[in-house]
Parts: structure tokens; sequence; C-alpha cells
């Protein structure tokens, strides 16, 4: 069941000037997800779906409007700010895994941490068991490039989880990987969103978003629909 409103988006706008011309990537957009939710973003490329996951993620910020994450009114806060949020409130799952190829599994899980001081003991300790979480705990000494894409995904995730974060946000995380391994990530989050996290998904595929509980459509930077998934 959903909980308190975790992400709050109100009126938001966002544009871009190209030249001479005004780009609008966004227009009025409201938007509430609440805690526990499992929430699909879905548009084809060019939608404003990117931009949409930019600004929830606090990557960027809206030309105008309103957005609340956690209780905190994100337009209030400048870069350096915006950093501590990120690393302590948001997860985040890329298509491309985005792991640093010179550091093994576990190496890569403990980076969030080290970002915040967390002392070398604690730290691998958290990893381990957010790796153990995603099921490879066999591969934890292991480099990015002796893991399967798959594998490399799981990681990621574990990377992810590894503060504890209210909300993981997935950016295309099935892109990279063929359809059997793609549906394995799903089922993990799904199984994360059962354990309480909020997840929210970014696609441009109508069938990987199908496997949310809910799916937000947006086309021509505007949402076009906010439905249960399995609805008409």
């Amino acid at each position: 069941m959903a909980g308190m409103p975790l992400i709050k988006i109100s009126h938001l706008y966002k544009t871009y000037s190209v030249g001479d011309n005004v780009v609008h990537a966004l227009s009025d957009i409201t938007l509430n997800i609440s805690e526990r939710e499992f929430v699909a973003i879905v548009g084809p490329s060019g939608s404003g779906k990117s931009t949409l996951m930019n600004i929830i993620g606090c990557l960027d910020t809206a030309t105008s409007g309103n957005y609340k994450l956690n209780g905190m009114e994100i337009g209030d806060y400048d870069d350096n700010e915006l950093s501590v949020i990120r690393n302590k409130t948001i997860g985040f799952v890329f298509q491309k895994f985005n792991l640093i190829s010179k550091l093994n599994a576990l190496e890569n899980v403990e980076l969030p941490l080290v970002y915040q001081g967390i002392g070398t003991k604690e730290r691998k300790q958290k990893a381990t068991e957010a790796i153990r979480m995603v099921g490879l705990e066999n591969r934890m000494s292991h480099m990015p490039t002796e893991l399967s894409g798959g594998q490399q995904q799981r990681i990621a995730i574990a990377r992810a989880l590894i503060t504890n974060p209210p909300v993981i946000l997935a950016d295309e995380p099935t892109g990279n990987l063929d359809s059997h391994m793609g549906m394995e990530i799903l089922g993990l989050l799904q199984r994360l969103n059962d354990a309480g996290h909020t997840v929210v998904l970014i696609t441009h595929d109508s069938n990987i978003a199908r496997q949310a509980k809910r799916v937000v459509h947006i086309i021509d930077g505007k949402i076009s629909s906010d439905k249960e998934a399995g609805n008409p």
C-alpha cells in the first residue's frame, strides 16, 4: 500500500534556449509519487522523460514550478546541497551500469559510502550485505569486465541500495540486456519495491513499463496519462 507522498511535483516547467528558439522540454507537469510505489514513466525519445528523470534525480532543476523530495523544496538548494541529497536520498541505476573499471564489485558498491566518509570496516560490511541482497556474494572480488551484463546491473543495483535511499531511480535499466536478463532485473526491482523501496522506472518500452504498478505516459513534455498498470 502506498504511504505518504515522497515526490511532489507541481506545475513544473523546463525550457532551454537553442539559438533564438526556446524549447519547452516540460510543460505544466504535476505528479505525486508516494512511499512504496513502483511507478514507470514511459515515453518515446524526445518526449521529456529524461528531462523529468534528471529533475526527479536532482541532476537538474526546473525553470519554474515546485518540486519537493521527501519534504525538501529542491528549488532552494545549490549544486553542493543537491549532491548531498542525491547521495543520501536517491539510488541511481543506469542503462550503462556506470561501474568503475579499475574497482572490483565490492569496491564499486562501497563508493557512495566513501563519499559519505564512512569508515572502511563499516563500508565493507554494508557493501557485502547489499551484494548478498542481489545474489552475487560469490562475485565480490570480480572486476566489471569479469561480470556479465546482468551481473554488472545487479552490482549497480547493490550500489544504489548501499545508502538505503528512499527512492530507487532506474533509467532504462534493461536497455543493455537481453530479454531474459532484463526480466531478472525487473524482478529484482519488484522485490525491492515489495521490501519497501519506492521505485521510479524510466523507459521508452511500454512492455517494460507494465511491470510497474502504475504507469505515467509522457509525450511532448506533458503527461498524457497516469494509470495503474493493467488498466485501459
